[in-house]
């Protein structure tokens, strides 16, 4: 059965919020530096919800262009999913750590923040990715367990230069502070229609952005990879040895597929949980806590 959230925010709850924010502004850093912390690993598993995408202007699921854009609706889909007991924690930026902290629902999860945001989705330097969020030591200072960098990697694009440069900087910042950090690397190419920067969907050109990825930096002792699940995942993940998490991306039109994407994903040695957003935050059918606890069954089957 799943389990049981009502996990909402109401009017008071969200106007209590609002006014701390605004009243007592240091109290929710001081909450998160303060919570009560848990080791990275418990089982072998890690079941992680992200939502650090409004940091970089990526709003929208598909059929509800700015549905990120309601905090409050964000908000209320995090407590769903931070309710349920086999989450591990979340991957988000700093503004939505704090949010959760003011909300009191971190104690006893881990907190990944997100580095680079810079790449804003559709700007013309997008890939050019810069760290406009955490550093590593404001990860280690603000009480976080880790970071997360974005690498999307496009023969086609200058920017990808400086963005493999700043992200080999995060993982030795990381690692110096001997928190783990999520490599997300992906293959990308500009459009010949639209100029738009694209995710390249070719199994080759994610093979060699994972071997990219896991080399980054002096040391690979902190580096966890953030990988799609793939048509062949077994292939993808051959090249490394290192951990690696598979992530969610935009929602899908079949939910099902995805979930067996997933569960396929798992099968590989090396895979050791999943960290998604809005593919279960806004689920097509709009249960939040059907969909987590979905995921949680594929995480750790019953």
């Amino acid at each position: 059965m799943p389990y049981s959230a009502s996990q909402q925010l109401d009017d008071d709850r969200w106007r209590s919020l609002i006014a701390l924010r605004a009243e007592q502004p240091t109290l929710a850093l001081e909450t998160l530096r303060n919570r009560r912390r848990r080791p990275l690993l418990r089982d072998g598993r890690l079941f992680i919800v992200a939502a650090d995408h409004t940091a970089r202007g990526a709003l929208g699921v598909p059929g509800e262009p700015f549905a990120m854009a309601d905090r409050r609706r964000l908000l209320g889909a995090m407590l769903t999913a931070l309710a349920h007991p086999e989450v591990d924690g979340v991957l988000v930026s700093a503004d939505i750590a704090e949010d959760l902290a003011a909300l009191d629902v971190l104690d006893d999860r881990l907190v990944f923040g997100t580095m680079n945001r810079g790449g804003i989705i559709g700007a013309q330097w997008e890939l050019d990715d810069r760290m406009t969020a955490y550093s590593g030591a404001s990860l280690a200072a603000n009480g976080l367990d880790g970071g997360k960098v974005l690498l999307r990697i496009a023969d086609d694009d200058h920017g990808t230069a400086p963005t493999l440069e700043a992200c080999a900087r995060a993982v030795d910042e990381c690692a110096s502070h001997g928190l783990p950090i999520m490599v997300e690397p992906l293959p990308y190419h500009h459009d010949p229609a639209t100029g738009a920067a694209k995710l390249l969907n070719d199994e080759d050109a994610l093979l060699r952005a994972v071997a990219i990825g896991s080399g980054l930096g002096s040391t690979s002792t902190s580096t966890w990879l953030k990988v799609p699940a793939g048509a062949n995942p077994e292939r993808m993940l051959s090249c490394t040895t290192l951990p690696a998490l598979i992530l969610g991306g935009t929602p899908g039109p079949d939910p099902e597929a995805t979930y067996a994407s997933w569960e396929r994903a798992m099968e590989v040695p090396n895979v050791r949980g999943l960290v998604v957003g809005r593919a279960l935050l806004f689920p097509a059918d709009g249960d939040v806590a059907g969909a987590i606890d979905r995921a949680a069954r594929i995480v750790r089957p019953r």
